[in-house]
C-alpha cells in the first residue's frame, strides 16, 4: 500500500489527474470499456483487482468466482493503463479490522438487498479504503451494476469524498447478454436464452414509452421471462436516481432493474427510460 501511495504521489507532483477502476478481475471487454472512459476524464489509470469477501454471503460463489492476475495485468497493460493494484485479503482486511459501513438510501431500495443483506455494505467498505488508498481524481463504475452505482454515489456525496463518480454503459454480447465475468458458468443452453433478459427489459421499456402503464408492462415482462425459464428475484421499475419505487412516468426518469436466475447463474441488469 506505501508503494501505491509513493507512486501516485509522484504523478499527483507532476501534474497528473488519477482515474480508478475498481474491479474483482476476470477482465472482459465491459471492463477495459472502463478504462477507456477512464482515458477520458484523467491521465493516468489505475486498476484494483480485489475480489472482496465482504460482498459476497455464505452460499455465494466467493471461492469458486473466476481469477486470472496474469492475463489481468496483461490486458490492462494492452488498453493503456498504467498501475494495477492486486492487494492480499490482509492488507484490506487486516488482523483485528472490525469497521463496516452502514447503507441507506440506495443501498435499501429493496433490489440487491433484499436477497444480498450485507452486500452493499461490503461494497461500500472496500471502495471507501480504495479510494482513500488512492485519492483518485475519477473513479468509474458500470451502469450494469446499476444499484451499486448509486450507492457509490451516495457514498461519496454523504462522505465528503473529492473523488467524482462517473458512470459508463453497460457493454454487451452482439445478441444483447451483458458481459460478466460470471457468464462463464452459464451451460450452452443457458447461454442461447440468456440474452432474452435484456430482451425482456428493452419490450418492457418500449411499452411504458408506448403508453402502456408501469404496472400492467411488468407483469407481462415478468411472465416472458419465466418463460423463458428464468427464476426471477427483482424484475422492477423504479426511479433513476432514488431508486425509490415508481407508478407513473410523471414521477421522472425511470429504471428497469432484473435480477433472475438460468440453472446456477445469476444475471442482472438493467435500462434507462
Amino acid at each position: 500500500m506505501a508503494g501505491l501511495r509513493a507512486r501516485l504521489a509522484e504523478w499527483r507532483r507532476a501534474g497528473e489527474t488519477i482515474g480508478l477502476v475498481p474491479t474483482m478481475g476476470a477482465l472482459h471487454a465491459g471492463h477495459i470499456s472502463l478504462v477507456d472512459e477512464a482515458k477520458k476524464h484523467a491521465g493516468k489509470i489505475v486498476l484494483s483487482i480485489f475480489v472482496n469477501p465482504a460482498q459476497f454471503a455464505p452460499g455465494e460463489d466467493f471461492g469458486a468466482y473466476p481469477r486470472s492476475l496474469e492475463a489481468d495485468v496483461a490486458k490492462f497493460a494492452f488498453a493503456g493503463g498504467d498501475l494495477v493494484f492486486a492487494p492480499a485479503t490482509a492488507q484490506i482486511y487486516p488482523p483485528g479490522f472490525a469497521t463496516t459501513l452502514a447503507m441507506g438510501g440506495p443501498a435499501a431500495a429493496g433490489l440487491e438487498d433484499r436477497f444480498r443483506p450485507a452486500h452493499f455494505a461490503g461494497v461500500a467498505t472496500i471502495v471507501a479504503k480504495l479510494l482513500n488508498q488512492s485519492r483518485p481524481d475519477v473513479a468509474i463504475f458500470g451502469e450494469k451494476d446499476y444499484q451499486q452505482l448509486k450507492v457509490v454515489t451516495q457514498m461519496v456525496r454523504d462522505l465528503d469524498f473529492e473523488t467524482r463518480i462517473a458512470g459508463a454503459p453497460t457493454v454487451r454480447e452482439p445478441d444483447g447478454l451483458a458481459l460478466s465475468s460470471r457468464n462463464v458458468y452459464l451451460s450452452a443452453k443457458e447461454r442461447a436464452v440468456a440474452p432474452s433478459l435484456y430482451a425482456a427489459l428493452r419490450r418492457c421499456a418500449r411499452d411504458i414509452s408506448e403508453g402502456v402503464t408501469i404496472q400492467t408492462a411488468l407483469d407481462t415482462a415478468r411472465k416472458t421471462v419465466a418463460a423463458a425459464g428464468f427464476v426471477t428475484d427483482y424484475f422492477e421499475a423504479r426511479h433513476a436516481e432514488t431508486l425509490a419505487p415508481v407508478i407513473s412516468r410523471d414521477e421522472g426518469q425511470i429504471r428497469l432493474l432484473a435480477a433472475a436466475k438460468l440453472g446456477k447463474t445469476r444475471l442482472i441488469d438493467n435500462v434507462g427510460l
